[in-house]
């Protein structure tokens, strides 16, 4: 008897991926022990282990409204739009932020007036020239700022004294 015995084989790999790990053939898309089983070179049973790890890569949406401006990742947005960030996330994988952004602006306006004596203006009675402003929120719930331009003219009085017989004509 002429005997040869072959060995069967055995394998044993760890990996951590991120999303998907295709291996012999097949997509795995969870963790998990795997085994494949085939023929080596001699004919015998070949068993392979792969202890799967597998780490999901992240997604996040934000919905923002700012008056002016935002600042988001560094970055300082100034106009309505969707933005996203990409980035490694702790486990490794890919990490993709988009923001959902909406601008609203401020609203800046101006107006003279030209009066006598005194001028009523959001509330407060003014006397005297000047530039006036006036702060509020705008409809967006943004800084609203009125400036007024304000030239008082005082009124005139005057007093005469006549002395005059029988009739007098005053002013018509």
């Amino acid at each position: 008897l002429n005997l040869t015995i072959n060995p069967s084989t055995t394998s044993a790999s760890t990996v951590t991926e991120c999303d998907t790990y295709t291996w012999n053939g097949t997509a795995y898309t969870a963790s998990g022990v795997y085994t494949f089983v085939s023929a080596n070179a001699n004919g015998c049973d070949s068993t392979a282990t792969l202890n799967l790890t597998i780490n999901p890569s992240t997604t996040s949406t934000a919905n923002v409204t700012e008056c002016d401006t935002y600042t988001w990742n560094g970055t300082t947005h100034t106009s309505s739009g969707a933005y996203t960030y990409s980035t490694t996330n702790s486990n490794g994988c890919d990490s993709t932020a988009t923001l959902n952004l909406t601008i609203n602006p401020s609203t800046t306006s101006t107006s003279s007036a030209t009066v006598c004596d005194s001028y009523l203006w959001n509330g407060t009675t003014y006397t005297s020239n000047g530039v006036y402003t006036y702060s509020t929120l705008n409809s967006n719930g943004c800084d609203s700022t009125a400036i007024l331009n304000l030239t008082i003219n005082p009124s005139t009085t005057s007093a005469s004294t006549v002395t005059e017989c029988d009739t007098y004509t005053w002013n018509g």
